[in-house]
Protein backbone atom coordinates (compact mmCIF):
# COMPACT_ATOMS: atom_id res chain seq x y z
CA UNK A 1 0.00 0.00 0.00
CA UNK A 2 3.21 2.46 0.97
CA UNK A 3 4.48 1.66 -2.81
CA UNK A 4 0.81 2.50 -4.46
CA UNK A 5 0.56 5.94 -2.45
CA UNK A 6 4.47 6.80 -3.54
CA UNK A 7 3.73 5.67 -7.26
CA UNK A 8 0.31 7.97 -7.47
CA UNK A 9 1.58 10.98 -5.70
CA UNK A 10 5.34 11.04 -7.92
CA UNK A 11 3.16 10.03 -11.22
CA UNK A 12 0.27 12.67 -10.38
CA UNK A 13 2.90 15.41 -10.00
CA UNK A 14 4.54 14.66 -12.79
CA UNK A 15 1.43 14.36 -14.97
CA UNK A 16 0.54 17.72 -13.61
CA UNK A 17 3.42 19.22 -14.60
CA UNK A 18 3.20 18.12 -17.87
CA UNK A 19 -0.50 19.42 -18.29
CA UNK A 20 0.44 22.53 -16.69
CA UNK A 21 3.19 23.65 -19.37
CA UNK A 22 0.82 22.80 -22.33
CA UNK A 23 -0.71 26.21 -21.57
CA UNK A 24 2.19 28.27 -22.51
CA UNK A 25 4.56 27.39 -25.88
CA UNK A 26 7.25 28.52 -23.88
CA UNK A 27 6.65 26.71 -20.29
CA UNK A 28 6.41 23.27 -22.62
CA UNK A 29 9.80 24.17 -23.99
CA UNK A 30 11.34 24.87 -20.94
CA UNK A 31 10.07 22.28 -19.36
CA UNK A 32 10.93 19.15 -21.64
CA UNK A 33 14.22 21.15 -21.47
CA UNK A 34 14.45 20.22 -18.01
CA UNK A 35 13.06 16.32 -18.72
CA UNK A 36 15.99 16.30 -21.30
CA UNK A 37 18.89 17.66 -18.68
CA UNK A 38 17.04 14.64 -15.76
CA UNK A 39 17.34 11.97 -18.24
CA UNK A 40 20.86 12.84 -19.82
CA UNK A 41 21.99 12.78 -16.18
CA UNK A 42 20.20 9.03 -15.98
CA UNK A 43 21.91 8.28 -19.17
CA UNK A 44 24.98 8.56 -18.01
CA UNK A 45 25.07 6.46 -14.91
CA UNK A 46 23.87 3.87 -16.94
CA UNK A 47 26.89 4.33 -19.61
CA UNK A 48 28.99 5.69 -17.10
CA UNK A 49 29.65 8.25 -18.95
CA UNK A 50 31.22 11.35 -16.60
CA UNK A 51 31.93 14.07 -19.09
CA UNK A 52 30.18 17.04 -18.77
CA UNK A 53 29.37 16.91 -23.00
CA UNK A 54 26.79 15.20 -23.32
CA UNK A 55 25.12 18.23 -21.90
CA UNK A 56 26.46 20.73 -23.57
CA UNK A 57 25.58 18.94 -26.57
CA UNK A 58 21.80 18.56 -25.98
CA UNK A 59 21.94 22.22 -24.62
CA UNK A 60 23.33 23.37 -27.64
CA UNK A 61 20.80 21.14 -29.92
CA UNK A 62 17.89 21.63 -28.02
CA UNK A 63 18.26 25.72 -27.54
CA UNK A 64 19.05 25.98 -31.62
CA UNK A 65 16.12 24.05 -33.08
CA UNK A 66 13.36 25.28 -30.33
CA UNK A 67 14.33 28.90 -30.49
CA UNK A 68 14.09 29.18 -34.45
CA UNK A 69 10.55 27.44 -34.53
CA UNK A 70 9.64 29.71 -31.47
CA UNK A 71 10.01 32.34 -33.07
CA UNK A 72 8.90 31.33 -36.37
CA UNK A 73 12.12 32.23 -37.86
CA UNK A 74 12.62 30.11 -41.11
CA UNK A 75 15.25 29.53 -43.13
CA UNK A 76 17.09 26.79 -45.60
CA UNK A 77 19.83 26.21 -43.60
CA UNK A 78 17.66 25.78 -40.55
CA UNK A 79 15.22 23.41 -42.13
CA UNK A 80 18.19 21.73 -43.73
CA UNK A 81 19.99 20.71 -40.12
CA UNK A 82 16.82 19.85 -38.79
CA UNK A 83 16.68 17.22 -41.40
CA UNK A 84 20.41 16.04 -41.11
CA UNK A 85 19.39 15.99 -37.44
CA UNK A 86 16.40 13.58 -38.18
CA UNK A 87 18.30 11.42 -40.77
CA UNK A 88 21.13 11.08 -38.13
CA UNK A 89 19.11 10.15 -35.71
CA UNK A 90 16.91 7.39 -37.25
CA UNK A 91 19.90 5.66 -38.29
CA UNK A 92 21.02 5.49 -34.78
CA UNK A 93 17.88 4.16 -34.05
CA UNK A 94 17.82 1.63 -36.50
CA UNK A 95 20.88 0.59 -35.04
CA UNK A 96 19.86 0.33 -31.26
CA UNK A 97 16.77 -1.67 -32.86
CA UNK A 98 18.96 -3.98 -34.93
CA UNK A 99 21.09 -4.82 -31.31
CA UNK A 100 18.32 -6.04 -29.74
CA UNK A 101 18.67 -8.80 -31.61
CA UNK A 102 21.88 -9.63 -30.85
CA UNK A 103 23.00 -11.21 -27.60
CA UNK A 104 25.94 -9.37 -26.73
CA UNK A 105 26.07 -6.25 -24.96
CA UNK A 106 25.35 -2.72 -26.97
CA UNK A 107 28.43 -1.84 -29.08
CA UNK A 108 31.12 0.80 -27.06
CA UNK A 109 30.75 3.32 -29.83
CA UNK A 110 27.03 3.50 -29.64
CA UNK A 111 27.85 3.42 -25.76
CA UNK A 112 30.08 5.58 -24.61
CA UNK A 113 31.10 8.36 -27.76
CA UNK A 114 28.16 10.54 -27.17
CA UNK A 115 26.27 8.85 -30.35
CA UNK A 116 23.91 7.65 -28.06
CA UNK A 117 23.29 10.56 -25.93
CA UNK A 118 23.33 12.77 -29.28
CA UNK A 119 21.25 11.13 -31.85
CA UNK A 120 19.17 8.52 -29.21
CA UNK A 121 18.43 10.60 -26.45
CA UNK A 122 19.14 14.64 -26.83
CA UNK A 123 18.25 14.99 -30.51
CA UNK A 124 14.76 12.60 -29.57
CA UNK A 125 13.74 15.56 -26.80
CA UNK A 126 14.51 18.29 -29.49
CA UNK A 127 11.28 16.35 -31.66
CA UNK A 128 9.68 16.09 -28.75
CA UNK A 129 9.57 20.04 -28.60
CA UNK A 130 9.31 20.51 -32.10
CA UNK A 131 5.81 18.42 -32.74
CA UNK A 132 3.43 20.40 -31.20
CA UNK A 133 5.01 23.20 -33.06
CA UNK A 134 5.06 21.47 -36.42
CA UNK A 135 2.59 22.88 -37.76
CA UNK A 136 3.50 26.92 -36.97
CA UNK A 137 1.42 27.67 -33.90
CA UNK A 138 1.78 25.46 -30.84
CA UNK A 139 -0.52 22.95 -31.09
CA UNK A 140 -0.71 21.32 -27.58
CA UNK A 141 -3.33 18.80 -28.64
CA UNK A 142 -0.77 16.97 -30.76
CA UNK A 143 1.92 16.22 -28.22
CA UNK A 144 -0.78 16.12 -25.76
CA UNK A 145 -2.34 13.32 -27.87
CA UNK A 146 1.06 11.14 -28.17
CA UNK A 147 1.74 10.93 -24.69
CA UNK A 148 -2.04 9.63 -23.89
CA UNK A 149 -1.00 6.91 -26.64
CA UNK A 150 1.99 6.28 -24.78
CA UNK A 151 0.32 6.03 -21.05
CA UNK A 152 -2.73 3.75 -22.79
CA UNK A 153 0.14 1.62 -24.50
CA UNK A 154 2.19 1.51 -21.21
CA UNK A 155 -1.14 0.84 -19.15
CA UNK A 156 -3.10 -1.96 -21.18
CA UNK A 157 0.32 -3.83 -22.31
CA UNK A 158 1.16 -4.27 -18.59
CA UNK A 159 -2.27 -4.85 -17.78
CA UNK A 160 -2.66 -7.59 -20.09
CA UNK A 161 0.52 -9.10 -19.87
CA UNK A 162 0.29 -9.66 -16.53
CA UNK A 163 -3.03 -11.03 -16.59
CA UNK A 164 -2.93 -13.36 -19.70
CA UNK A 165 0.49 -13.11 -21.07
CA UNK A 166 2.30 -16.09 -21.78
CA UNK A 167 4.67 -16.20 -24.93
CA UNK A 168 7.43 -14.04 -23.49
CA UNK A 169 8.62 -10.97 -25.93
CA UNK A 170 12.05 -10.14 -25.56
CA UNK A 171 13.22 -12.81 -22.39
CA UNK A 172 16.51 -12.12 -22.33
CA UNK A 173 16.43 -7.85 -22.14
CA UNK A 174 13.00 -7.74 -20.45
CA UNK A 175 11.38 -11.09 -18.59
CA UNK A 176 8.52 -9.68 -17.68
CA UNK A 177 7.01 -8.33 -21.54
CA UNK A 178 4.82 -10.73 -23.17
CA UNK A 179 3.80 -10.81 -27.07
CA UNK A 180 0.40 -11.19 -25.65
CA UNK A 181 0.77 -7.72 -23.93
CA UNK A 182 2.50 -6.05 -26.57
CA UNK A 183 -0.60 -6.55 -29.21
CA UNK A 184 -3.31 -5.84 -26.12
CA UNK A 185 -1.33 -2.39 -25.97
CA UNK A 186 -1.36 -1.84 -29.41
CA UNK A 187 -5.20 -2.83 -29.69
CA UNK A 188 -6.16 -0.15 -26.78
CA UNK A 189 -3.31 2.19 -28.47
CA UNK A 190 -5.38 1.99 -31.39
CA UNK A 191 -8.83 2.71 -30.57
CA UNK A 192 -7.52 5.57 -28.29
CA UNK A 193 -6.48 7.30 -31.55
CA UNK A 194 -10.24 7.85 -32.54
CA UNK A 195 -10.83 9.37 -29.08
CA UNK A 196 -8.15 11.52 -29.29
CA UNK A 197 -8.88 12.60 -32.55
CA UNK A 198 -12.69 13.79 -31.42
CA UNK A 199 -11.05 15.46 -28.55
CA UNK A 200 -7.69 17.59 -29.68
CA UNK A 201 -7.89 20.36 -32.11
CA UNK A 202 -5.53 19.64 -34.64
CA UNK A 203 -4.21 19.18 -38.44
CA UNK A 204 -4.59 15.54 -38.29
CA UNK A 205 -7.38 13.23 -38.83
CA UNK A 206 -8.73 9.88 -37.86
CA UNK A 207 -6.39 7.75 -40.61
CA UNK A 208 -3.43 9.79 -38.87
CA UNK A 209 -4.01 9.55 -35.57
CA UNK A 210 -3.96 5.93 -36.26
CA UNK A 211 -1.08 5.94 -37.88
CA UNK A 212 0.41 7.66 -35.25
CA UNK A 213 -0.69 5.21 -32.35
CA UNK A 214 1.14 2.29 -34.34
CA UNK A 215 4.41 4.62 -34.10
CA UNK A 216 3.47 5.08 -30.53
CA UNK A 217 3.20 1.37 -29.51
CA UNK A 218 5.57 -0.42 -31.43
CA UNK A 219 8.57 2.08 -31.07
CA UNK A 220 7.49 2.96 -27.62
CA UNK A 221 7.69 -1.02 -26.88
CA UNK A 222 10.95 -0.89 -28.69
CA UNK A 223 12.40 2.14 -26.74
CA UNK A 224 11.54 0.46 -23.64
CA UNK A 225 13.18 -2.49 -24.68
CA UNK A 226 16.14 -0.53 -25.49
CA UNK A 227 16.38 1.12 -21.92
CA UNK A 228 16.04 -2.54 -20.57
CA UNK A 229 19.33 -3.75 -22.16
CA UNK A 230 21.03 -0.20 -20.97
CA UNK A 231 19.63 -0.95 -17.46
CA UNK A 232 20.50 -4.62 -17.70
CA UNK A 233 24.36 -3.45 -18.91
CA UNK A 234 24.33 -1.06 -15.75
CA UNK A 235 22.75 -4.16 -13.32
CA UNK A 236 20.27 -1.61 -12.36
CA UNK A 237 16.93 -1.83 -12.13
CA UNK A 238 15.77 1.81 -12.58
CA UNK A 239 17.56 4.25 -14.38
CA UNK A 240 16.99 6.78 -11.31
CA UNK A 241 15.18 7.78 -8.47
CA UNK A 242 13.42 11.04 -9.09
CA UNK A 243 9.60 9.11 -9.48
CA UNK A 244 9.49 7.14 -6.01
CA UNK A 245 7.52 3.58 -7.54
CA UNK A 246 8.02 4.36 -10.77
CA UNK A 247 12.07 5.01 -11.00
CA UNK A 248 13.34 7.74 -12.84
CA UNK A 249 12.35 9.83 -15.30
CA UNK A 250 13.81 8.08 -18.49
CA UNK A 251 12.09 4.73 -17.40
CA UNK A 252 8.89 6.70 -17.84
CA UNK A 253 9.86 8.66 -20.87
CA UNK A 254 11.84 5.46 -22.87
CA UNK A 255 9.03 5.02 -24.84
CA UNK A 256 8.05 8.90 -26.27
CA UNK A 257 12.12 9.23 -26.48
CA UNK A 258 12.66 6.54 -29.49
CA UNK A 259 8.67 6.86 -30.91
CA UNK A 260 9.07 10.88 -31.36
CA UNK A 261 11.59 11.01 -34.37
CA UNK A 262 9.52 8.81 -35.97
CA UNK A 263 6.63 10.55 -35.18
CA UNK A 264 8.17 13.38 -36.65
CA UNK A 265 9.56 11.62 -39.53
CA UNK A 266 5.79 11.05 -40.54
CA UNK A 267 4.76 14.05 -39.89
CA UNK A 268 6.58 15.29 -42.83
CA UNK A 269 5.81 12.65 -44.69
CA UNK A 270 1.98 13.83 -44.26
CA UNK A 271 2.97 17.17 -44.87
CA UNK A 272 4.74 16.50 -48.36
CA UNK A 273 1.76 14.07 -49.80
CA UNK A 274 -0.60 17.13 -48.88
Amino acid sequence: MKELIKRTISGFIYASLFLLSLKSQLAFIILIFAFGIICNVEFSRLVNQRSNISYIIFAFLYIYFTYFEYTLISNSFFNESKDILLVFSVFVLIFLIRDLFVKKNLPKFIARNYIASTFYLSSSFVFIALIPMFFENFNSGIILGVFVLAWVNDSFAYAIGKNFGKQKLFESVSPNKTIEGFFGGLFFTCISSYAISYFTDSSLTNSNWLFISIIVSVFGTIGDLIESKYKRQAKVKDSGIILPGHGGLLDRLDSIILASPFIYLFLIFLDYVS
